[in-house]
C-alpha cells in the first residue's frame, strides 16, 4: 500500500489528556501535523450531538480514537454499567462522526483484554470471538469489541479507511496510580515504591503473583500507532506488543529492586488473578517493521521518577 501521509493533515487526537492520548500528541508532534484536542469539560464524547457538532466545525482528516474509561480489576468489578456505557458511546459517537465529517482516515484503540481467557499463546489477532471472556474485564471487553466491529462495518458497508489496533497492557507516564482503580504495574510501583520509603517489612499482592504480563512503554506505543496509520489499512485489527512477558511475582521483584524495597510479598489468594496469560502474537506487526526501543527495566524506572515527581497530583 501507498503510506498514509499524515504531514499537513488536521489530526485530532480523542482522550488527549489520558496515558495513551498524551503519548500520541508528543509523538505527533514531530509529524508536521495540525494536533486538535478538546478537553472532556467543553465536550463529553458519549454525548451524540455535542461530537456531531464538534466534527462539523473542526474537520479533522485523521482521527486517533484513544478516549476511554479505563481501570483495573477491582474497577471493572464494581463499576460494569460505567464500562460498558462510556465505552460503547463513545466509540458509537466519534466513529460515526468521523464517518459523517467525511474523515479520512481512523484508528480505534481496542486492548487485549477483548481474546478469550485462555486464548492461545502468543494470542493471534483471530483468536477473537473464539471462547468466554476473562470475567473480571468482561464489560470492558464486550465495548472494545464492538468499537473494534463498528470500524470493521463502516469499512464493509461505506467504505471508510477505519482501522483497529490492539495493544498489550501498557505503562508510562500520565498513567494512573489509583489504589482502587488502576492498572497492576502502577498499582505495584506505587505499593512497593511507599513500602520502601516507609521501611515496611511486607507488601501484600492480590492474586497468587503466577499469571504473567506483557508490558509495553507507552511512548513505543505512540511510535507503533503513527507506523500504521501510515502502513496499515485492513478489515482485521492488528496486535502491538513487545513479544515477550513477566510473571507478576517477577514484576514485583523487578520494581522492588528499583525502588529499593527488601522486604517481602505477600500473595492474597483469595483475591482473582485474572487471565493465566496474556501475551500477543506481534508477528504481522514485526513483518511490517516496527519493533519497540524501551526495555522493560529503563521503562519502569522513568516511570518511577515521573511518578515521584508527580505523586502530589495522583
Amino acid at each position: 500500500m501507498v503510506p498514509f501521509e499524515l504531514r499537513g493533515k488536521r489530526v485530532f487526537v480523542a482522550g488527549h489528556r489520558g496515558m495513551v492520548g498524551s503519548a500520541l500528541v508528543r509523538r505527533l508532534a514531530s509529524e508536521n501535523c495540525e494536533v486538535l484536542t478538546v478537553p472532556r469539560q467543553a465536550v463529553d464524547l458519549r454525548d451524540q450531538s455535542a461530537v456531531t457538532a464538534w466534527f462539523t466545525q473542526h474537520r479533522p482528516q485523521v482521527v486517533f480514537m484513544a478516549a476511554a474509561t479505563v481501570g483495573g480489576i477491582y474497577a471493572n468489578d464494581t463499576r460494569p454499567g460505567d464500562f460498558l456505557f462510556d465505552n460503547l458511546a463513545i466509540a458509537t459517537n466519534v466513529v460515526d462522526a468521523a464517518y459523517r465529517s467525511d474523515v479520512e482516515k481512523l484508528m480505534f484503540f481496542g486492548s487485549t483484554c477483548i481474546y478469550p481467557r485462555l486464548a492461545p499463546q502468543p494470542m493471534p489477532e483471530d483468536a477473537l470471538l473464539t471462547g468466554p471472556l476473562e470475567p473480571t474485564n468482561e464489560w470492558y471487553a464486550v465495548a472494545k469489541i464492538a468499537g473494534l466491529k463498528l470500524c470493521e462495518a463502516y469499512r464493509r458497508q461505506h467504505g471508510r479507511d477505519f482501522v483497529s489496533v490492539m495493544p498489550t497492557n501498557l505503562y508510562g507516564p500520565g498513567d494512573n496510580f489509583d489504589p482502587l482503580s488502576s492498572h497492576v504495574l502502577p498499582a505495584l510501583l506505587r505499593r512497593i515504591g511507599e513500602a520502601a520509603r516507609a521501611s515496611r517489612p511486607t507488601v501484600e499482592i492480590w492474586g497468587s503473583g503466577e499469571p504473567r504480563r506483557e508490558f509495553l512503554h507507552v511512548d513505543d506505543l505512540a511510535d507503533a500507532a503513527v507506523f500504521l496509520m501510515r502502513n496499515w489499512s485492513e478489515d482485521q485489527h492488528i496486535n502491538i506488543g513487545c513479544g515477550s512477558d513477566i510473571s507478576i511475582a517477577e514484576l514485583a521483584r523487578l520494581i522492588a529492586r528499583i525502588v529499593g524495597f527488601d522486604g517481602d510479598f505477600v500473595f492474597d489468594r483469595s483475591k482473582p488473578d485474572g487471565a493465566p496469560r496474556k501475551l500477543v502474537d506481534v508477528s504481522k506487526l514485526t513483518a511490517l517493521g516496527w519493533r519497540p526501543r524501551i526495555d522493560l527495566e529503563p521503562g519502569i524506572r522513568d516511570v518511577y521518577r515521573w511518578y515521584l515527581d508527580n505523586k502530589a497530583n495522583r
